[in-house]
């Protein structure tokens, strides 16, 4: 019967998602517009399409017991030279998104990472050196904050774009989108 795709990640919101989304086309990474600005949570992982309702009860539970929490992004890093990507910072909320990742790995989504979990927003990935430099110097400045209200699975098309399956929102949260709010000293970057 094959196999789909899948991924959980937390979306971040307008006006940045599509201004980073935006900037990393600019950067030269063909992957840009097929992947919405996120962090992670799952990374893909292939599953059967027959397992997808069993998942999905176990990310409405997770999401159920889930509370609403601060993220906010601040500069830019690297992980290379280990993978040829450029990132985003998550400096407040990645505790909040490392518990959660484990929790929606588990049960019927439990697998293993090839890295140590590090919560981060990608502006470049397997392009160029000079372009990844690019990528880190000009969004250093780079800073944004909201709450994070709930997650979304994604599955990936046959065409590699990543399509949004269902939003998750955390419990005690009324279907609203993701606030983006100034936090700290940092002006939120217009990029």
């Amino acid at each position: 019967m094959g196999t789909t795709t899948i991924g959980v990640s937390i979306a971040v919101p307008e006006p940045y998602g599509r201004s980073l989304q935006e900037r990393r086309a600019a950067f030269g990474d063909p992957a840009a517009f097929a992947i919405p600005t996120h962090v992670t949570l799952l990374p893909p992982t292939e599953v059967a399409p027959a397992g997808l309702p069993a998942f999905r009860r176990h990310l409405t539970r997770v999401a159920a017991e889930t509370r609403c929490f601060p993220m906010r992004l601040d500069g830019t890093d690297t992980f290379r030279p280990v993978s040829p990507v450029v990132y985003v910072r998550v400096v407040e909320g990645g505790a909040a998104c490392g518990e959660l990742q484990e929790r929606v790995r588990s049960g019927p989504l439990a697998r293993d990472l090839q890295f140590p979990y590090h919560p981060h927003v990608t502006i470049g990935h397997g392009i160029p050196e000079p372009a990844l430099d690019r990528a880190r110097a000009e969004l250093a400045a780079f800073a944004a904050g909201w709450t994070a209200t709930g997650f979304t699975l994604y599955e990936q098309g046959p065409d590699g774009v990543w399509q949004r399956i269902e939003d998750f929102p955390f419990g005690g949260h009324e279907e609203r989108p993701a606030v983006p709010h100034q936090q700290g000293s940092r002006t939120p970057t217009r990029i």
